[in-house]
Formats: C-alpha cells, sequence, structure tokens
C-alpha cells in the first residue's frame, strides 16, 4: 500500500486531546523498570578502573593480583577488546572511549574493569590493578588547544575542510564553513555593525539515571544486553561490531528511561559489559556511579565564539559572519559543523559566512544535549542581535520581525524553507502580556529565537489488533518524551477507536525491524508517520473481513469512525462492523489482523521558538532570580498538548541552569572538580519560576498530520534569552556562560572602571 506522507488538513477527534500517560502509574508508583532495576540469576557486578590523568601513555597494566582475589571471575583490559573496526575511525573512536588502548586522554577515561560476585570485591579488586602510566601534557581549555604550542592529543589527526591538505597533525579535526553571498560587501553597506567574542562552558545533561546494563553473552555465541539507552537497535549494532558478533545474535532490550537529552545516544560501558560476561561467563550487571557519569560520559562542547553583525539605518542586516570553535574530547566529533548551520538560521540574509572548528582537548567525548550545538550559537548570535538592536535604537522584537526568515527564503546553511514559524512566534511575542509587564529595580527584560532543523530516519512500527478489539502498538523509537502516549492517539485517530483501546510498546531488537536512534527530535515525527501507515493497512485488512463477512465486494466497503460502512444503497441493511466485532471473527476469517510499516521518514520540517525572560540581579553580589519566563514554540501540530508544554518548559529549565550556574571546572591537573550535584549545581524547583507556554501549530508539509519536532528546540533561545535579561538588569552586556555571581560582579566592576 503505497503511503502518501503529505499533510491532509483533517479534523481531528483524539490527536489533540490529553489523556492521562501510559507509563505514568507505573513510574509513580515505582513499578516501572529502569536500567538498574534489571536482574539475571547468577549476575556478577561489574566496576571500572579509571585513569586519575588527563593524558597519559599506558607503559603497562598488571591485572594479575586482582585475578588472584577470590570472588574475581574476570578482568578486561583493551587487549580483550581487539581492534575489529576494519579502519573505521569513527568506530574506533568508540572502541578506544569505552577502553584506554595506548594512552589514556582524559580524566575518567576506562583503563581496565572486572567482574566480581559482589561490589565491596569488584572495588577491592580494582584497588589491586597495576597501571604504569607516563604522564603527559594536557589541555582543557579549547582556545588554548588550538594553539601551536599546545599538547598533541592525536598524533594522527590532520585537520579535514582546509583547501590544502596540512603537513603536520593538530588538534583541530575539521574547519566547516557555511553561508552564501559577500559579507565584506555586506558589512561596507552597514551603518551599524557589532562585533563581540563570547565563551560557553562545559554542561552535563544533568539526567537523574545514570548509565546501566547488564549483559548476558551465552556459550552458543548469542547474548543479551538490557540497557538505559535512547537507541536499542544503535546500542545492538555497535556493541555487535566491537565485539566481533553477528547483529542478530544480540538482542537489546531497552529499559525505561530516567532521562537522557541527547546523553544516552552513545555507548560508553555497554561493551565493558558484554566483554565481561564473555570472559566470565555469566551475567555482567554494571551501573555507573554519579561520579562516572561526570568524568566519564558525554558533556556538551565548550565554545569560543566570535561574531560580527552589522545593519543600515533602516534596521536591514547588511551582513552576519560568526566563526565558533567547539571542544570535542579527544576524538573527532562534528559539533562545530552544527553549531555553523544553526547559527543565523532564524534570519533573511543576503551576506552570511559561518566557520565552525572542531578541536580535540583533554576532557570526555562530547555528546548531544538537546539540539546539540545550537544553544552555544544562538548564545552569541542572539547577543550581538540584540546589541545591534539598541545601537540602531529599535525595538528587539521588532527588529527580529524585519530581519526574520519565512516561506522562500534561503536558509543560512543552504536549503531554502517551506513554511515556518519564526515569524508568527515573534509576533506572538510581541504581543503578549509578558512583554508589556512593568519591570522593577535591578531587574530586566530579555527575548531570543531559537532553531533546531529536525530530522526522520528509518522506522518500523507493528499495529496487532487482538480478537477482544484492544490493539497494542509495537515501536522501536525508545519513549524518552511521551511517545507512546502520543503514538496511541495517533493510531486512535486513524481507527477510529478510544485511546483506551490502545497500549503502546517498545519492542527489543529481536522483534522489530530497524529503528533508529530517539535523536533529533524524530521520535513522534517519525514513528507517527509509522503508525499513520500500519494503521491504514490494517484498515484495508479490516475492511476486506467485513466484505467477507457481509460476502460483497471490498470495493463497497469502507472505513468510518471505527466501523466498517458497506456504501451504496444496495448494501443499506448491512449496517455497520465495529472494529471490535471484526476482531471477535478472524479466527474463522483468515487469522489474526495486523498493520505493519517500515519506511524512512523524510521532510521533518525545521523548528522556531522565541522566549522571554525577566531575571533579577543584585549589584551587590552578583546572584540571579528568573521571575518570569515564557515559550512560544511552532509544534506543527501539538499530537498531545501537555506533553509538548513539558518539552517547551523543560528546556526553558535546563536552558536557564546552563545559563546561570552549570559548568564542568577542571583543575590545572586536568581533573574535574565538581563531578557530582552536588558541586555541579542543576536547577531545582525554588530555582525557577512558573514556566508559561504558548503553542503555535504552523503545519508541517510533509507529515499527515502536520507533526514537527518538538524537544529540542526550546533549550535552544534560554542561554540567549537571559544573557539579554541579565545584561539589561546589570547594564553590561554578559559574554561568558554560564553567567555565576562572580562573572556578574566581574562585569560590572569592570564596567564602572572603564
Amino acid at each position: 500500500m503505497n503511503f502518501d506522507p503529505r499533510f491532509s488538513g483533517r479534523k481531528f477527534a483524539s490527536v489533540g486531546t490529553r489523556p492521562i500517560r501510559p507509563d505514568g502509574v507505573d513510574k509513580v508508583t515505582g513499578r516501572a523498570r529502569y536500567g538498574a532495576d534489571f536482574n539475571m540469576a547468577g549476575q556478577l557486578v561489574g566496576r571500572v578502573l579509571r585513569s586519575p590523568h588527563a593524558h597519559a601513555k599506558i607503559r603497562k597494566i598488571d591485572t594479575s593480583k586482582a585475578e588472584a582475589l577470590a570472588g574475581v571471575k574476570a578482568v578486561i583490559t583493551a587487549a580483550d577488546l581487539p581492534d575489529l573496526t576494519d579502519g573505521d575511525a569513527a568506530m574506533y573512536d568508540i572502541l578506544d572511549n569505552c577502553m584506554a588502548r595506548t594512552k589514556a586522554l582524559y580524566d575518567g577515561h576506562a583503563v581496565a574493569a572486572v567482574a566480581a560476585i559482589d561490589a565491596r570485591t569488584a572495588r577491592q579488586a580494582l584497588k589491586l590493578i597495576e597501571v604504569d602510566y607516563e604522564v603527559l601534557p594536557h589541555v582543557t581549555d579549547v582556545d588554548e588547544a588550538m594553539a601551536h604550542h599546545a599538547p598533541l592529543i592525536n598524533d594522527t589527526i590532520f585537520t579535514e575542510g582546509l583547501e590544502e591538505k596540512p603537513v603536520k597533525p593538530s588538534n583541530v579535526t575539521k574547519r566547516s564553513q557555511f553561508g552564501h553571498g559577500d559579507v565584506h560587501q555586506g558589512f561596507g553597506a552597514a551603518d551599524f555593525i557589532v562585533e563581540r567574542s563570547f565563551k560557553t562552558e562545559q554542561t552535563h545533561q544533568g539526567y537523574i539515571e545514570p548509565h546501566a546494563c547488564v549483559a548476558n553473552v551465552s556459550s552458543d555465541g548469542t547474548a543479551d544486553l538490557w540497557v538505559c539507552t535512547q537507541g536499542h537497535f544503535v546500542y545492538r549494532q555497535h556493541c555487535a561490531q566491537l565485539l566481533g558478533m553477528e547483529a542478530s545474535k544480540l538482542r537489546v532490550t531497552s529499559s525505561e528511561i530516567g532521562g537522557g537529552f541527547g546523553g544516552k545516544t552513545h555507548v560508553w560501558a555497554e561493551p565493558v559489559a558484554l566483554a565481561l560476561s564473555r570472559k566470565a561467563g555469566r551475567p555482567v550487571k554494571l551501573v555507573m556511579t554519579r561520579d562516572e557519569v561526570f568524568r566519564a560520559s558525554g558533556p556538551t562542547s565548550a565554545t569560543s565564539i566570535d561574531v560580527k553583525i552589522g545593519a543600515r539605518k533602516d534596521g536591514t542586516i547588511t551582513a552576519a559572519e560568526a566563526t565558533l570553535r567547539y571542544s570535542a574530547g579527544p576524538y573527532a566529533g562534528s559539533w562545530a559543523e552544527i553549531g555553523a548551520m544553526t547559527a543565523f538560521a532564524c534570519y533573511r540574509l543576503d551576506n552570511v559566512k559561518t566557520v565552525g572548528y572542531e578541536v580535540l582537548v583533554n576532557r570526555p567525548k562530547t555528546a548531544a544535549y538537546r539540539a546539540p550545538s545550537a544553544p552555544m550559537a544562538a548564545f552569541a548570535v542572539e547577543s550581538a542581535v540584540d546589541e545591534l538592536a539598541k545601537e540602531l535604537g529599535m525595538d528587539p522584537v521588532e527588529f527580529r520581525i524585519r530581519n526574520a526568515a519565512q516561506e522562500g527564503t534561503r536558509s543560512s546553511y543552504g536549503p531554502v524553507y517551506g513554511p515556518i514559524g519564526i515569524g508568527p512566534t515573534l509576533e506572538a511575542v510581541k504581543s503578549h502580556a509578558h512583554m508589556k509587564a512593568p519591570l522593577k529595580e535591578n531587574q530586566g527584560r530579555g527575548m531570543a529565537c531559537g532553531f533546531w532543523f529536525n530530522f526522520g530516519g528509518q522506522t518500523c512500527v507493528d499495529l496487532n489488533i487482538g480478537m477482544d478489539g484492544s490493539v497494542s502498538l509495537a515501536v522501536g523509537t525508545v519513549d524518552v518524551g511521551g511517545s507512546r502516549a502520543s503514538l496511541s492517539l495517533v493510531a486512535a485517530e486513524e481507527l477510529g477507536i478510544d485511546y483506551s483501546q490502545l497500549k503502546a510498546v517498545v519492542a527489543d531488537t529481536s522483534s522489530l525491524g530497524y529503528n533508529d536512534m530517539t535523536d533529533g527530535s524524530r521520535g513522534t515525527f517519525s514513528s507517527s508517520m509509522a503508525t499513520i501507515s500500519a494503521a491504514r493497512n490494517a484498515i484495508k485488512i479490516l475492511r476486506e473481513r467485513a466484505a467477507q463477512m457481509w460476502d460483497i465486494s471490498v470495493d463497497d466497503v469502507i472505513w468510518e469512525q471505527g466501523h466498517a460502512v458497506a456504501k451504496g444503497e444496495k448494501h443499506g441493511n448491512l449496517g455497520k462492523l465495529s472494529l471490535k466485532e471484526i476482531a471477535a471473527k478472524s479466527g474463522t476469517t483468515g487469522g489474526p489482523i495486523a498493520g505493519h510499516s517500515e519506511l524512512v521518514a523524510d521532510g521533518a520540517g525545521v523548528s522556531f521558538a522565541t522566549h522571554i525572560c525577566d531575571v533579577e540581579v543584585d549589584p551587590e553580589t552578583g546572584s540571579t532570580k528568573v521571575i518570569r519566563y515564557t515559550v512560544v514554540q511552532d509544534a506543527g501540530k501539538a499530537v498531545h498538548p501537555t506533553y509538548v508544554e513539558g518539552q517547551y518548559q523543560g528546556g526553558a529549565a535546563q536552558g536557564i541552569g546552563w545559563a546561570l550556574n552549570e559548568e564542568y571546572i577542571y583543575g590545572k591537573d586536568g581533573r574535574l572538580q565538581n563531578a557530582g550535584f552536588l558541586d555541579y549545581r542543576i536547577p531545582v524547583c525554588s530555582d525557577l519560576p512558573m514556566i508559561d507556554t504558548q503553542i503555535l501549530e504552523i503545519p508541517n508539509p510533509n507529515h499527515p498530520y502536520g507533526v514537527r519536532g518538538v524537544g529540542e528546540t526550546s533549550i535552544v533561545p534560554p542561554l540567549a534569552a537571559i544573557a539579554n535579561a541579565v545584561s539589561n538588569a546589570a547594564g553590561v552586556r554578559m559574554t561568558h556562560i554560564p553567567m555565576s555571581p562572580p562573572r556578574i560582579l566581574a562585569a560590572i566592576e569592570a564596567e564602572r572602571e572603564g
């Protein structure tokens, strides 16, 4: 059956309502099973030995004493994870990150692991492993790492993206460039130019549940992995390749996930647990401590960004340019490339240029964090935009409206936009009551725009109709933001039945076809498209069964509001058959009724948001308090509005922490100083105001219901919106995130002295 993904403009009965979430009761009562809640008979406890050095050559590892300890069943090093990547540089980096081979590249890098009968024995065994290190010079700052005299982290890296291939290795792995027009000419036409440099520090996603898994490799070579992940199919592929297994022999089951936000899109400890299990011949449970999560799983990039924007007196931007330097940890990434793509995406620009540099540093391998790289770029750009509006004497909202991208605009990174929501979000902010509310002394208001491009990808769904009329929906995208409820609403909409008849489950890798990772705001977009397709395939079978029951042609049967209806006057006496009635007879009409769909979801549609923030700054201490916050964002179509609002609020809350408090602090020895929530302070309830939301719905033309991804865009504007608010309250432009009290005080004092 051919599937048409185009927007249909239909009216909805189920989609857009707010039913209770299907996983809610289990989560609040403690019945939900997270990564560390799974156990297997005879399981061992896994623990990892990690480097205390930021950069060190591993001369020798002696595990003999640990292996001799009673209760220890397996000890592994890199020798137990041989290089089977066949020249795949990206996979080799994953392998090396899971277990250091020749060098430890950051504080916390895994160098060995044990499996023992209990945690006490495992910890004791780690102390018995002797590692001979040759400590090397290290570098943890992104700007310092680009200097010619900086310690070289990987002597096989030569900068990609240059006109001529370099002759010397470098900590800069790649240069990326986007844009069009002539920025030099554009700046020449400007009446006002703002040029600033900005820095953001490294942050962690702050998920509450640490990485956890249980691995079991059987004697016949088959294996099971129960794991906390955002993408169990990707984990299967990576783990199988790293261990030299056939992917079909590894079954991966995803647990409930206690937060991910992009941080659980990479394998960290899972290949280690599998290797331990293979060597010990027993199941191994491995749960990271909070210290390990901070020291050895992926945070964001730290950045250093230069922005230059020029405009005419009438408020038209004539040119925009940015140079973005992103830290990637000790392995090549694509973080600066994404930052360069998203930096000016909100605006209609004739002359624009962005250049991104990926930089190696002796810090943990960088991972995604909700719209990865975009918040930092938006912080720099939107701060400069605000400052330029002030130079022009224009209202910051009006200035952005004048220059906002629209349908038909060639984006700063290349594609031409279809229907988009940046203009409507700005108009909504302009008329919002928040923008008109009075401010008190030492208070400031800021606003900023944000963009994320979203994507779809490979998706597979099974829809099975039971003989009692209940419907089970098996999906392969891990539910990190309420997708089971949303997909149930979509299936209910298509089938014309009540939401209560649906149950959505996340199937394991042996029960369903391949699905891409739940990231890029693809979960609801791609899986709802596949669910619509699967439901329509099931409806085709339901119509056939009804035709068989009536003994008429299937062409004379239509599906309306959960019923098969015989059309035409000649069938006027046949009435209707409900889904439940048809399902009850399925055993005698051809067997089980199901719909299946596999597709590559395309046309995800870009997403825009505009945020407003009010803060109060104490000029004596530099402390800040967010007193009001509003999110306006285009959802395309809000399938479950409560979840959509939650995504908006969650992104804003995380952005508030990022802007004001959160940062990785490294000592001169290259070791992380604040690896825990006591010293790495994420916002708590008392730090946050009630976050207001406004959902706009500009339909995505490439989805039957008009759905766009919503989970990531909401974290893009906060850094800039808060920075603009703090700058207005303090009377000095803030250029360094987080804006901690000492930084605010230093900026105020520097302004007074200047």
